[in-house]
């Protein structure tokens, strides 16, 4: 299972600096063969320290860390909804992807002209808000026309749909994304086909000045109580400390990451906040050959996890022995696991925890 997230917000807001810097910085991860798709699109590793703890305690000859797929979305303005600028393009994209991150201009900069001619974090993100909402607004009248021409021959899947598709249209036309209008689980498979652009989980990136790494201007402050009433999240970016960081050698990054006093580059918390945004968690393989880390839904079971690694694991799963990171770093190596008898055995309706280390036992 992999994370496709597309970076949007309004031209001039560091978008494309925020997307550049991301991508450098996995062309230059280690042991990971980063690659762009096409310009706009990027293969990004997801930031772990716990691999770095395997890695110490088990040779091995490599170590592949999950990752998540970037996408630069073209630039929204107004009128996106009907096609304005490259609204089209943007609207396109952005159905493909799994979650938003939404890069908002937090700082001031007379040198760089905003789109809409003044700083406004709360503005910025309504206009975008409102574009996705009005362009869902469009596919859910048109889809609801079709449900009810069905519903008249008193199909009951049909009637749940028409009642479903209200309920949005009404939200939406309320200004509410949905996302946070409530549906039940079978109101949702209902109107999934309509594939709503406001349904999407939104992480938002507040993009800041050199001096405001931690987000103190009140820029920042009404972007994280806006995010705080929609139960989204912020993270604090400034781009062009992060699109020069991208660029450093380890040692390098470390000596002006000290200097900052920062602990690591913001993109990497980006990058894992984004992993979290889906319910996203990474369990371990580890051997000889390589160490690993894999993706996999929050609840997902041991077969499930098995089926990541390959089909035929989940279908012929028979086991799984299963330690921590912490064990390891107890015990020194899996013997020393095993000694102590901290090495489990889990079965079929094993939930898989972040951060367990698998081995997948299965019949040929």
């Amino acid at each position: 299972m992999s994370l496709k997230a597309g970076i949007v917000g309004l031209p001039n807001v560091g978008k494309s600096t925020i997307f550049n810097a991301l991508t450098e910085a996995g062309a230059q991860s280690e042991n990971y063969p980063f690659c762009t798709i096409d310009p706009n699109v990027g293969i990004v590793p997801v930031p772990d320290r716990r691999l770095k703890i395997i890695e110490n305690h088990i040779n091995t000859q490599e170590v592949i860390p999950t990752a998540v797929e970037i996408v630069d979305i073209a630039g929204l303005v107004r009128g996106a909804s009907k096609g304005e600028g490259l609204g089209n393009k943007f609207l396109a994209n952005i159905r493909e992807v799994n979650a938003i991150l939404h890069v908002v201009r937090c700082f001031d900069d007379e040198n760089i002209v905003h789109v809409e001619g003044d700083v406004d974090p709360i503005r910025d993100v309504e206009i975008i808000e409102t574009e996705l909402a009005l362009a869902d607004l469009q596919t859910v009248e048109g889809r609801l026309e079709k449900a009810r021409r069905a519903a008249k021959s008193q199909d009951k899947t049909e009637i749940a749909r028409v009642a479903a598709l209200e309920k949005v249209e009404a939200g939406l036309s309320d200004g509410v994304p949905a996302r946070r209008i409530e549906l039940t689980d079978n109101e949702r498979e209902l109107i999934f086909d309509c594939h709503l652009l406001t349904a999407k989980p939104v992480l938002y990136i507040a993009n800041v000045e050199d001096d405001d790494l931690e987000g103190n201007h009140p820029h920042v402050a009404a972007l994280r109580e806006r995010a705080t009433g929609e139960q989204s999240g912020v993270v604090v970016v400034c781009g062009a400390i992060e699109a020069e960081l991208a660029e450093l050698a380890d040692d390098e990054q470390q000596e002006m990451l000290e200097g900052l006093g920062i602990e690591e580059p913001a993109l990497n918390v980006l990058v894992r906040e984004a992993y979290r945004l889906l319910g996203l968690q990474s369990f371990f393989t580890a051997g000889e050959k390589e160490v690993r880390a894999w993706t996999i839904p929050v609840g997902a079971t041991a077969p499930e996890a098995a089926g990541v690694i390959h089909t035929d694991f989940q279908k012929k799963f028979i086991r799984a022995e299963v330690y921590t990171v912490a064990d390891l770093e107890e015990h020194g190596d899996e013997a020393g696991i095993r000694s102590a008898g901290k090495m489990r055995l889990e079965g079929k309706t094993y939930v898989v925890e972040d951060g367990d280390i698998m081995h997948i036992r299965h019949g040929a």
